[in-house]
C-alpha cells in the first residue's frame, strides 16, 4: 500500500485524525479539492465570529444605555471585511504548511474511490490500508426560476460592502445570525420562510423573543411563504413567494438547508450505501466497506452536524485505526445560535420534558434580573435548567449574550453528572458572571 490512511477532505471531519494518526507513526496522505481547512475554517464558522464580534460588544453596550453609556458604536463593514481576510485568509496556508512539517502528504484534486483501498485524484491511483470520506456539505439550492440571482454563506461572508436591501430565504441559523449583523448596519432586511416559526430545534419562547427582538431591529419576517422565483428589475430583484408577496431587495441569500458532498466519489461503483442526508456508517463510523470510514457533516446521522461533532468523529476514527474496539459514544452536544441575543442549548429539551413529566421536571431560571449586574444588565436573559427524576441536571436552554460559554458550562456538568456536592468541592472565581448560574443551580441538583 502506498499509504496506511489516506483522507480525503481536509477540514475538521478529518485533519485531526490525520495529525493523531501520524503523530503515531503511520502514513498519511490527505486529498482535497477546495481549500485546505475545509468550509468551518475559511468560509464558515471562524469567519462568521469574527466579523460577530463587534456587534456583540455593540449589544452590549446598548444594555447600559442611561447608565453611563450614550454613545452608539458605528462599524464599518468594508474596513471589518478587509480584517477578516487578514485573520482568516491566513488559516489555509497555516495548516498546509503543518501538514508539509508533519511529513503528511497534501494533493489538491477531486478524489474518488476506485475500489476499498484505492483512490484516484487528478489521474493517478493511490492505495491505503484504511481511506476517511469527510467531504462535508454544500448549500442546497432551490429549484426555483431565477435560482441563479441565490447566493449563499459563503459568498456572503465575503461582501465587501452590506447590501441595502438584503432578503433571507429560510428562517435558520444561517439567515438569523446574518440578518442580526444587516440589521445592525442599518439595512431593509426581510426574512421569507416557509414554515410557521423560526429556528424551529430551540426553544419557542426563547425563538419567540429573539424574533421580536430583530423585529424591532428592523428586520421584517414573512412566515408561511414559499420563494416562487427572483427576478431582476432594472438595478435590483424581486423576490416572489408562492402568494404574490414582492420584495424589491438589492441581495437574495439562500439558506434553506444543505446538502451531502456525495456526488462523483465512487461510491455506488464500489457499494457504499448513501442515501439523499449522508454516507451511511456503523457505530464505528464504519461504511459498508469495512476500509472505508466517513466522518463530519457527510454522514447520515440524527445528531446535529457541527464542527466539534466532526472533530470528535475524525478523532474517534483515528483511534479506531489504531485500535481503539470500542463504538462511538456521543456525549451530550451544545448548539448556538449566534444571533442577538444567542440562543443555546444542550441535552433534554424542555419541550421532551414537558411531554415526560414523570421523568424530568423544569426550573426557568430568569438570570439576567437575578444577577443583572454579573451579565451586565441584560435583564431578559433567560435559562430552562431541565432536570431528571434524581435532580441531576440533563438539558438546557439560553437566551442571553453569555449563553455561549454559560452552555459550555452546563455541558460539563450533564456529562460529568456532576451533583450540588461536586460542585461544593471547587472553589470558583467571584463575581464572575458563571459563578452565580452555579450557585443558582446548586440548590436543586442532586446532593449525595
Amino acid at each position: 500500500m502506498d499509504y496506511d490512511v489516506i483522507f480525503i477532505g481536509s477540514g475538521h471531519a478529518t485533519w485531526h485524525a490525520a495529525v493523531a494518526l501520524k503523530q503515531a507513526g503511520k502514513n498519511v496522505a490527505i486529498m482535497e479539492e477546495d481549500t485546505v481547512a475545509g468550509t468551518c475554517t475559511n468560509y464558515g464558522c471562524d469567519a462568521k465570529i469574527l466579523l460577530d464580534g463587534p456587534f456583540e460588544l455593540s449589544e452590549q453596550l446598548k444594555q447600559y444605555q442611561g447608565k453611563g453609556v450614550n454613545e452608539p458604536v458605528k462599524i464599518d463593514w468594508s474596513q471589518l471585511m478587509a480584517y477578516k481576510h487578514d485573520v482568516i485568509d491566513p488559516l489555509s496556508v497555516q495548516l498546509t504548511g503543518l501538514f508539509k512539517q508533519m511529513g503528511i502528504d497534501l494533493m489538491m484534486g477531486h478524489a474518488s474511490l476506485t475500489d476499498g483501498h484505492t483512490v484516484t485524484v487528478e489521474g493517478k491511483s493511490y492505495t491505503a490500508d484504511a481511506i476517511v470520506l469527510g467531504t462535508g456539505q454544500r448549500p442546497a439550492k432551490l429549484p426555483i426560476e431565477g435560482a441563479e440571482y441565490l447566493h449563499d454563506s459563503r459568498e456572503f461572508l465575503d461582501l465587501e460592502t452590506m447590501p441595502k436591501r438584503i432578503t433571507f430565504i429560510g428562517a435558520g441559523i444561517i439567515s438569523l445570525e446574518f440578518a442580526a449583523m444587516a440589521a445592525a448596519l442599518g439595512s431593509d432586511v426581510h426574512v421569507v420562510e416557509y414554515g410557521p416559526r423560526a429556528l424551529a430545534a430551540f426553544n419557542t419562547q426563547h425563538v419567540d423573543q429573539l424574533v421580536a427582538k430583530l423585529t424591532a431591529a428592523g428586520v421584517t419576517f414573512h412566515f408561511g411563504e414559499g420563494l416562487q422565483r427572483v427576478v431582476p428589475v432594472d438595478d435590483h430583484f424581486q423576490a416572489i413567494t408562492d402568494s404574490g408577496l414582492t420584495i424589491d431587495t438589492d441581495y437574495v441569500l439562500g439558506a434553506t438547508g444543505r446538502v451531502p458532498n456525495v456526488e462523483n466519489l465512487g461510491l455506488e461503483d464500489v457499494g457504499i450505501a448513501f442515501n439523499r442526508r449522508g454516507i451511511e456508517v456503523d457505530d464505528h463510523l464504519r461504511t459498508s466497506l469495512p476500509s472505508v470510514y466517513a466522518s463530519g457533516d457527510v454522514i447520515d446521522k440524527p445528531i446535529a452536524r457541527l464542527t466539534p461533532t466532526a472533530t470528535f468523529e475524525s478523532n474517534c476514527i483515528a483511534g479506531q485505526i489504531l485500535g481503539n474496539p470500542s463504538p462511538i459514544d456521543y456525549p451530550a452536544i451544545p448548539a448556538v445560535v449566534f444571533t442577538m441575543p444567542r440562543l443555546a442549548q444542550v441535552g433534554v429539551s424542555v419541550a421532551a420534558a414537558e411531554a415526560d413529566p414523570d421523568t424530568y421536571y423544569i426550573q426557568d431560571i430568569p438570570y439576567g434580573q437575578r444577577l443583572a449586574f454579573q451579565y451586565k444588565n441584560e435583564l431578559d436573559a433567560d435559562l430552562k435548567a431541565v432536570f431528571d427524576a434524581n435532580n441531576y441536571l440533563v438539558g438546557a436552554e439560553i437566551i442571553g449574550n453569555d449563553a455561549p460559554d454559560l452552555i459550555n458550562l452546563l455541558t460539563l456538568i450533564i456529562n460529568g453528572r456532576m451533583s450540588a456536592n461536586d460542585l461544593g468541592k471547587q472553589i470558583f472565581a467571584f463575581p464572575s458572571s458563571s459563578v452565580g448560574i452555579i450557585d443558582l443551580l446548586q440548590m436543586s441538583l442532586h446532593r449525595d
